[in-house]
């Protein structure tokens, strides 16, 4: 009888390890949503931790195709009509990095504003982004 309570109790340690480690990963994860509509990006400005690498989800509303492009950032990625595509970045250092929609780069423009991690500036950030 011993040994199977000793065997219930490693399950649940080891479940409970196993729970929190899935948790913790989760947490850091870090994914930013940008939606294209009516050829402007929203939001226009996104603000993301300093040395982190994201994920930018960019859901493209519109019935024409555009391209994320980003010197800065040395991306570029063809979103089609009622379509997603998601684009990695970083890690990045602190600073400002443009971004624009190819094919009307004079309305679809905006920027990621890189920041070091004090938790206001991220908060701010991921209310923006969603």
């Amino acid at each position: 009888m011993d040994n199977i309570q000793l065997i219930r109790y490693l399950r649940i340690v080891c479940s409970s390890f196993l729970l929190f480690l899935t948790l913790h990963v989760q947490a850091q994860k870090t994914e930013y949503h940008i939606r294209i509509k009516n050829h402007l990006f929203y939001p226009a400005v996104i603000i993301i931790p300093a040395n982190k690498k994201i994920k930018l989800v960019i859901d493209n509303h519109d019935e024409n195709i555009e391209e994320f492009d980003s010197f800065d950032l040395n991306r570029e990625k063809v979103i089609f009509p009622n379509k997603q595509a998601s684009i990695f970045i970083g890690p990045l250092p602190v600073g400002e990095y443009s971004f624009f929609g190819e094919y009307h780069p004079h309305s679809a423009r905006g920027k990621v504003i890189v920041v070091e991690s004090s938790l206001q500036e991220l908060e701010k950030g991921k209310q923006d982004a969603n």
